[in-house]
């Protein structure tokens, strides 16, 4: 028979680098395949002691010795046990090995063991790596959660329970733990709870997850000093998410950059009684991972969305609620955001004398992700009085040269025979994702002349008289002609056998329009007169008049 005796003075030096380093399992000495101890302790279950063994033999007997675990080496062992029971393996050269364990005090015990297999190989004072916490049990049963399962209507979750103290010296007869608090732990709520004198407690709670694990603890009492306090197994628990519903007046906007916009509606679930209002829930419109615009639900359910134009978001949602709500669903409906950026415009306009009207002007817009349309063009307005009214002259074709922010886009345009007397304006002709803009209106206004009854006088005249002019300078306004009050119709002369008529000088109109002025008789010719660009910038040429007077 092999036998190895590991002495209780040699082990003193081995419990000390085991309790610092960790001890490797102990073999029968000068042996192989013999009997190894992995471990010994109680694995918290008051009044018992498991091993843990191997060999390559059948184990046929284990005896553990228990020594106050800071006692010195020599002090005479507390107790011992050698009623092993297999508690698991397939067979006993292999498996843990569990007996009773009956010591005075309670405390934390060095375990030392015996070890003997059918071969007869032995292993005598093997040191357990962890001691034997011989200490009271403090431990939570008969956890419930009432509802179960909860749900809207029914969210806070009442739970209970009992906590019991097990002493290892009475293992059997469990005490109800009186007076000590509970730790309740319940997804993200962490509870505390007292015991009665029965041990049982209870706490209120409600969820804040769809799932959640619900356990309980004993805390540290000084009812049990060194009590190990041993926590419950978690139990898996769910709540019931119920569908939603809700309504938006409007499922598109179109808004123009720096504008707001409003979308309203009323949200609702759907509850065993039937849909309900839902209050306190958020209605978000969400697109490409941007928030373009949030609201909470009232009592009622109903809400007030305002909607920014900062984010864009043609293929956004709406969405009410957010994700792990722990007793409603979420629920989405498709929205569509266009923003248009803002352009700007500029018009510079004029009349010409023969009423011709050039015009010219140019669009830019700011910001990095507007965009041109395909053709863009530029309209031209008219209007009688510069509100109302409007109508369109012409359009006009934006040439896009640089397509970038802030650079100016040129248009040119000039137009025929136009209103000669109203107020204009240019507007850009933008789309959903560039805005329209419009310049501010400017009055152009040119008016038709005419000299009626002109005629020189004396006529003969003899040479080297003055000659009097009469006629009246009149302005066409609206359907009428009126006066033209200090008008500067222009004097020509052509000198007969002559083709060419030469500029003599600018007459004067008195407050009826009538012509004032004089000329000196030279030679035999016709005078002519006509309003021409020195009669104003709001008069336009009038037909030419003449006479024919003969000097003598």
């Amino acid at each position: 028979m092999r036998r190895s005796t590991f002495l209780a003075a040699a082990t003193a030096t081995a419990l000390t680098t085991g309790l610092l380093t960790g001890l490797a399992p102990a073999w029968a000495d000068g042996t192989s395949g013999g009997p190894v101890l992995v471990d010994a302790n109680g694995w918290n279950e008051p009044g018992l002691v498991f091993v843990t063994a191997h060999s390559d033999s059948p184990i046929t007997r284990i005896t553990a010795h228990f020594y106050p675990l800071d006692a010195p080496d020599e002090t005479q062992e507390a107790g011992s046990t050698e009623d092993f029971t297999q508690y698991s393996g397939q067979d006993a050269t292999s498996g843990t090995w569990r007996a009773p364990v009956h010591l005075a005090d309670l405390g934390d015990y060095r375990v030392t063991v015996d070890l003997q297999d059918a071969s007869g190989a032995t292993v005598t004072g093997a040191l357990s790596p962890d001691p034997l916490k011989y200490r009271t049990i403090v431990m939570v049963s008969g956890l419930t959660a009432s509802p179960s399962v909860p749900d809207y209507l029914h969210q806070q979750v009442s739970v209970s329970g009992t906590a019991v103290a097990r002493d290892p010296r009475t293992p059997d007869t469990p005490t109800p733990a009186d007076g000590i608090t509970v730790d309740v732990s319940a997804a993200h709520s962490r509870l505390k709870a007292t015991t009665g004198a029965d041990g049982h407690f209870t706490a209120d709670f409600v969820p804040t997850d769809p799932f959640f694990q619900l356990s309980a603890a004993a805390e540290v009492s000084n009812s049990y000093p060194g009590a190990i306090d041993l926590p419950m197994y978690p139990q898996d628990m769910h709540t019931t998410q119920a569908p939603v519903r809700f309504t938006a007046s409007t499922h598109a906007l179109n808004l123009k950059q720096g504008a707001t916009g409003t979308v309203t509606g009323r949200a609702e679930i759907q509850t065993t009684v039937g849909w309900q209002p839902l209050p306190n829930t958020a209605i978000t419109l969400e697109g490409s991972s941007v928030v373009a615009g949030q609201a909470t639900t009232d009592r009622q359910g109903n809400y007030t969305l305002h909607v920014s134009s900062d984010n864009p978001a043609p293929n956004a949602e709406l969405i009410a609620g957010t994700d792990g709500m722990p007793f409603q669903q979420m629920a989405t409906e498709p929205f569509s955001l266009h923003v248009a950026y803002t352009t700007h415009i500029d018009l510079t306009a004029s009349l010409k004398d023969d009423g011709s009207m050039p015009t010219y002007g140019y669009v830019y817009f700011e910001d990095w992700r507007a965009k041109w349309p395909a053709k863009p063009t530029v309209t031209l307005q008219y209007s009688k009085d510069g509100k109302t009214g409007w109508k369109n002259a012409t359009t006009v074709p934006l040439p896009i040269r640089y397509n970038k922010p802030l650079f100016q886009e040129w248009f040119a345009s000039t137009l025929n025979a136009p209103n000669t007397d109203a107020y204009w304006r240019a507007r850009f002709n933008g789309n959903p994702d560039l805005g329209t803009s419009t310049t501010k209106p400017v009055h152009l206004y040119r008016y038709a002349t005419r000299i009626t009854g002109f005629h020189a006088s004396p006529n003969p005249v003899r040479k080297g008289q003055p000659i009097r002019f009469a006629g009246t300078l009149q302005y066409k306004k609206g359907t009428t002609w009126k006066p033209l009050y200090g008008g500067s119709p222009s004097l020509y002369f052509k000198p007969r056998g002559s083709s060419t008529y030469h500029y003599v000088y600018d007459l004067d109109t008195d407050k009826h329009g009538h012509l004032i002025g004089l000329a000196t008789a030279e030679k035999d010719g016709t005078w002519a007169l006509v309003v021409n660009r020195q009669t104003g910038d709001h008069y336009l040429r009038s037909a030419r008049v003449t006479d024919y007077v003969d000097v003598r």
